[in-house]
């Protein structure tokens, strides 16, 4: 895991059940944000990828493993480290902190694939490239 980018991400009302306790699915939506703007750091918008090359990323597989929850206006770090790259697949490890303590953590697998047809397409040379040299 070479390469490491961390995201903020601050807990809203709207993120948590009636104990002010953040509703499990949330974490996902956390991670997506954070997974994005790793993209985005790269050079890769996930928009114009979809419009310019008919590219885009699918969530193939995803695991998580809740250990300590998240509350209403915790500040929390949200971070993406690449675990392997193939050809058409990327597997990413995601971590969610609060102050140094560890939440959660994800290991998701997302899938290249073209906009019309759905099947697997090669990943991005601008994202294999980065994620290489890193």
């Amino acid at each position: 895991m070479a390469e490491h980018f961390s995201w903020p991400v601050r807990v809203y009302y709207e993120d948590t059940d009636a104990g002010g306790i953040v509703y499990y699915g949330n974490y996902l939506k956390f991670m997506e944000r954070a997974r994005t703007e790793w993209l985005r750091s790269r050079g890769i918008d996930v928009a114009r990828l979809a419009d310019t090359e008919r590219l885009m990323f699918t969530v193939r597989a995803i695991t998580l493993d809740f250990l300590q929850p998240a509350r209403l206006s915790d500040n929390l770090d949200v971070s993406v480290a690449v675990g392997r790259m193939r050809k058409v697949s990327v597997e990413l490890q995601q971590v969610v902190v609060r102050a140094g303590d560890v939440l959660c953590t994800g290991q998701v697998r997302l899938a290249c694939v073209d906009v019309d047809t759905l099947k697997p397409r090669a990943m991005p040379e601008t994202l294999v490239g980065e994620t290489q040299a890193a």
